[in-house]
């Protein structure tokens, strides 16, 4: 049988990618999940593995090709005979591939044999050096500080913790819960009998509890290095050969030290639109849009994915009239459809308003904010708005700037993206890379996964990511949670699947607290009721999410969540209702 190889859901906004390199020539053997290429894009790089084992038959995108989502890229015959067809040919009509079984999770993979080590020796010489300081590579540290490595970090922001801790998870969720707690505090609270007038917003107050949070998470990140017995050099590093990294310190100076192995953590930076400047203080990134000094009486936000709905939300809550510029058709594409669409729906009903299908073709600054002007992405007429501040939220690329990686002769995608193997080793046996620089989900916790890993694999051990199981969450309010599979993924690859769902509004506890917007849905396959996905939306999406994301880790099925036991009242009974949802059995509807 031939199996198409199709481009795969690449992210959030995200509707094209470029072909990278074959590791498969026509003809050739390939086996079951071995990568066969990867696709690259400004935010991430996805790689595509083979479905079954068999020979590549043909490849209907060549290396450079810009491709599309569900476009067929090549195929693989299970029989073992290359199609005879040369590879530019028009493909070869196959009949449609039966609706299967998703396949099981494979284990970890085998450690490498004797990882690769390069000798040095002397005083600056060390076991691992990780180039970055963020949760990728503090983490790393960590693990390789309990597994007896003599290990460096070089951060050069002067505090650890890489963006996330600095300017991005942590100070935007601290903002996020106090400008909650200013919109409950206003408007929320009336209903429950609490009368409150006067309410005032203190936002230099807000600001100033953001950066306590920061400066003592930092700190507490600069303990663990020493805990561990990690060598903390402030500086900014680079690559002199493949085993010599020179820093560039803080303090002032060089430093020069050896490397028996080497982790690059250096993360992401964003991204912009062509022609349109960042400056921080009126056409904002991520970075600004958590500092700004007073409340924008209008925000338009370009790009309608995670980062800048949640700081949207904070805006909005505080005042803002906020819009959002998105070029797809809905916001937050790479989510499940349904959660999509009601996700929307609950924003609108906050105030805010949305462009879809929208192109934005230019930021002009002006005295007294920004004009953003725009097209439909179909073509028509072109138009403008004015704002206060506009929040620029279109993705991240891989930061690699300054690593001078050919020195070390560390080959990146044509993305910028390091490509790694399955072990996380860059083409220099010794050099590894995990995290953001490496492409894929860009999550703080899957960096840490992937770093934890990596270091494992160096110490021979069993290290490995479950990427199935690696939940991402929206926080807003409600927040929005997700984990493996989307509908939309599985009928793409012929899975059969069934679904449960149940609402909050039936929830008593959700009732009780007055939070009924959202539901829990669970995808479970249809043959064997292994757990493929799920979906959250409501006001604690961002815990629920783990006992499911729990639950696939072990391969668990619905039934199995459904026989386990949830305190009442609780949101979490929503939970047992959606998987007892995918054999028809919801109790409590």
């Amino acid at each position: 049988m031939t199996i198409e190889l199709k481009v795969p859901a690449l992210g959030e906004s995200i509707t094209e990618a470029t072909i990278g390199q074959w590791s498969k020539k026509v003809g050739e053997a390939v086996k079951k999940d071995e990568v066969l290429v990867s696709l690259e894009t400004d935010k991430v790089a996805v790689e595509v593995n083979a479905p079954a084992a068999g020979v590549l038959a043909r490849i209907d995108a060549k290396a450079g090709d810009t491709v599309t989502i569900g476009q067929v890229i090549g195929a693989i015959d299970e029989s073992g005979t290359a199609a005879v067809s040369a590879p530019s040919a028009a493909p070869v009509p196959v009949a449609p591939a039966p609706v299967v079984a998703a396949p099981l999770p494979q284990p970890a993979p085998a450690p490498a044999a004797a990882p690769a080590v390069a000798a040095v020796s002397g005083d600056d010489a060390f076991d691992l050096v990780i180039i970055g300081g963020g949760p990728g590579g503090y983490t790393s540290a960590v693990r390789a500080g309990q597994l007896g490595f003599k290990t460096a970090i070089i951060e050069k922001r002067g505090t650890l913790g890489g963006t996330c801790l600095n300017v991005g998870c942590i100070p935007s969720k601290a903002l996020l819960h106090a400008s909650e707690l200013y919109e409950e505090a206003q408007h929320g609270l009336g209903k429950f009998g609490v009368k409150v007038s006067g309410v005032e917003l203190d936002l230099d107050a807000m600001m100033a509890h953001k950066s306590k949070v920061v400066g003592e998470l930092t700190k507490g990140v600069e303990f663990l290095m020493k805990k561990n017995k990690v060598t903390y050099i402030v500086g900014t590093g680079r690559f002199t050969g493949p085993e010599t990294i020179e820093v560039s310190l803080n303090a002032g100076g060089t430093r020069t030290i050896k490397a028996a192995r080497t982790l690059i953590a250096t993360g992401s930076d964003v991204s912009t639109l062509p022609g349109i400047k960042i400056d921080e203080k009126t056409v904002v990134s991520s970075t600004g849009a958590i500092a700004l000094p007073k409340v924008p009486k209008s925000l338009i936000v370009i790009g309608g994915g995670v980062i800048g709905l949640e700081l949207g939300s904070v805006w909005s809550r505080l005042g803002s009239k906020v819009t959002v510029i998105e070029f797809l058709d809905r916001i937050t594409p790479n989510m499940d459809g349904e959660v999509s669409k009601n996700f929307q729906r609950l924003l609108a009903k906050q105030g805010f308003e949305f462009l879809l299908s929208t192109k934005v073709t230019g930021v002009t600054p002006t005295k007294k904010g920004a004009t953003v002007t725009f097209e439909p992405v179909a073509g028509g007429e072109a138009k403008s708005l004015e704002a206060d501040v506009v929040l620029v939220s279109v993705g991240r690329r891989a930061y690699t700037d300054g690593l001078n990686l050919a020195a070390a002769g560390v080959e990146a995608g044509p993305r910028g993206f390091i490509t790694v193997d399955s072990h996380y080793r860059t083409n220099v046996p010794h050099i590894y890379a995990v995290g953001d620089v490496i492409g894929g989900l860009m999550l703080a916790h899957k960096a840490e996964e992937e770093g934890v890993a990596a270091v494992e694999i160096m110490a021979g051990q069993h290290g490995h990511v479950n990427y199935d199981a690696i939940p991402g969450v929206i926080y807003t309010m409600p927040e929005v949670a997700n984990v493996g599979r989307t509908e939309e993924e599985l009928t793409a690859a012929g899975i059969a699947y069934k679904t449960g769902k149940f609402p909050f509004t039936a929830n008593a506890r959700a009732k009780a607290n007055a939070q009924t917007e959202g539901f829990v849905k669970i995808i479970a396959d249809a043959t064997t009721d292994r757990i493929l996905g799920a979906h959250i939306i409501g006001a604690d999406a961002g815990n629920m999410i783990a006992e499911i994301a729990t639950a696939i880790e072990f391969g668990g099925a619905a039934e199995d969540l459904a026989r386990t036991p949830h305190a009442h009242p609780t949101e979490m009974e929503a939970v047992r209702e959606a998987a007892l949802g995918v054999d028809g059995r919801i109790r409590q509807m």
